[in-house]
């Protein structure tokens, strides 16, 4: 699914990254803990999202994402816009909550980039 579609679906706006409407995505991730985002998310998905700070676009850039996805009607903060221009890391927001946002997807064929933890990483 093109990241234009998934505009459409979520009746989204775009903060950053027009130029990359385009672009083919087919997983998503959703969390509101990045240390979850860094240990599970994959390359190429989008992040679903309530956060609005710099550091989500830190992470996002670590793991590869292909764009951000704010939810619950929030808007980013001008230094996190500013990091998302300079790293090329689209930016869309929407009214939807995260559930909904996930289950819009997910009912278009938009996957998780992980069906479950396979291991028992967070007890030793």
């Amino acid at each position: 699914m093109k990241l234009r579609e998934v505009k459409e679906l979520l009746d989204a706006n775009v903060i950053v990254g027009i130029e990359k409407l385009d672009m083919e995505v087919s997983t998503a991730f959703g969390a509101d803990l990045m240390s979850d985002v860094l240990a599970f998310a994959k390359a190429g998905a989008l992040l679903l999202t309530g956060l609005t700070n710099a550091q989500v676009i830190k992470t996002a850039a670590t793991r590869h994402i292909a764009a951000i996805i704010i939810v619950r009607g929030k808007e980013p903060s001008s230094e996190a816009i500013d990091m998302a221009k300079e790293l090329q890391i689209p930016i869309l927001t929407t009214k939807y909550i995260l559930f909904e946002t996930a289950g819009i997807l997910y009912s278009k064929g938009i996957v998780g980039c992980l069906k479950k933890v396979e291991s028992d990483v967070f007890h030793n």
